[in-house]
């Protein structure tokens, strides 16, 4: 036990060393940018200071409130609800057949909200949780934890992307792109008379910094970029980056646009309905992490029986699916509720260089 109690200080303490990285990058880029290019006399005049230091200042302060929000926002797992009670975890444990173990589970399911299954047709389990896995959860193999909505874990931030962090994680990009954005733009002028001789005789350092914080700049603002636009994209299309990789199963079958509710409403289900509070790294994503509006889910009380039994089952249970909250269903136009009602999705351990 003690071998193994080492072994995984040292992997958290490991896990730390990106993040200690990109602070030790931000810092170094601080000093660069306000002493040796904001206040060394030799290289700006008064006024053109002041601007620089204005924008540079306010696009500092959001970039690391959004990335520490990020970091230290704890992922939303599932509640208590969601795990089996006590006498019929002893029976799933003690069970050795799978389709034993499944007939547990969907019986347990009957109160659930779960619209999604497995690729097979069966319940979403965790058998490391020992939970049942609401819809768009999955098991973080790093975290060693279900999160709701996992997107990925980003190494970046030493912490799994979910439904509780996924805002702080966009604006962490964006500002992260302007921060970069504004360094390069307004370094390229010093970085030019650096090549052409026409900078000041200063210190030897003072030259480094100038030419290695353009260097710098530029090569985040290129891999920002592109990692921005694709969760944007994402975000236009309500996936996360598992969903994006493999579609989410629905009772009907896969269906990669199921949770899609039309571009403005995908945007609101991360950002909210207020439009003041999108650039703030405050919460204010819709939902509570357990269900979600989907264009299969039926708001017709009469159609909210459903067969989740497999086919090749032998014993058919009929259970009946919880209704979306009103929060929720307000989401949904009259275009998108349909007669379909699913069951659990495919887990993944995914972690994409983030």
């Amino acid at each position: 036990m003690a071998p193994t109690h080492v072994l995984r200080c040292c992997q958290r303490g490991l896990a730390w060393i990106p993040v200690i990285f990109i602070a030790l990058v931000v810092c170094w880029s601080y000093y660069a940018y306000v002493v040796e290019l904001c206040i060394c006399k030799k290289y700006t005049i008064s006024s053109r200071k002041i601007v620089y230091m204005i924008f540079f200042h306010l696009s500092f302060i959001m970039f690391v409130w959004s990335y520490w929000k990020t970091i230290f926002t704890m992922p939303a797992n599932p509640s208590k609800e969601f795990c089996l009670p006590k006498a019929e975890k002893e029976r799933y444990e003690k069970e050795e057949r799978p389709e034993s173990q499944q007939e547990i589970l969907w019986r347990a399911a009957t109160s659930l909200p779960l619209y999604t299954r497995t690729g097979a047709g069966a319940i979403r389990y965790c058998d490391r949780c020992q939970v049942i896995k609401p819809d768009r959860c999955h098991h973080c193999s790093a975290c060693d934890m279900c999160v709701l909505k996992m997107d990925h874990h980003c190494p970046w931030v030493n912490n799994c992307v979910g439904f509780s962090n996924y805002k702080f994680f966009i604006l962490f990009l964006a500002y992260s792109l302007v921060y970069c954005l504004f360094i390069a733009a307004t370094v390229l002028q010093y970085f030019i008379k650096f090549w052409t001789n026409e900078l000041p005789d200063t210190h030897t350092h003072a030259k480094f910094h100038v030419l290695f914080l353009f260097f710098v700049a530029a090569m985040f603002c290129i891999s920002i970029l592109s990692l921005f636009s694709y969760h944007l994209w994402l975000v236009g299309k309500n996936r996360s980056t598992i969903e994006a990789f493999r579609a989410p199963v629905f009772r009907t079958g896969s269906d990669k646009n199921g949770f899609s509710l039309g571009f403005r409403k995908n945007i609101a289900q991360v950002f909210g309905d207020q439009k003041k509070y999108w650039l703030l790294p405050v919460f204010t994503s819709q939902g509570d992490g357990f269900t979600f509006p989907t264009r299969l889910v039926s708001a017709d009380p009469e159609q909210a029986t459903v067969n989740l039994q497999p086919e090749s089952s032998k014993s058919v249970a009929e259970v009946t699916v919880s209704p979306l909250s009103e929060s929720q269903n307000r989401l949904l136009s009259s275009e998108q509720h349909a007669n379909n009602v699913g069951d659990p999705v495919a887990d993944d351990h995914l972690k994409p260089g983030t």
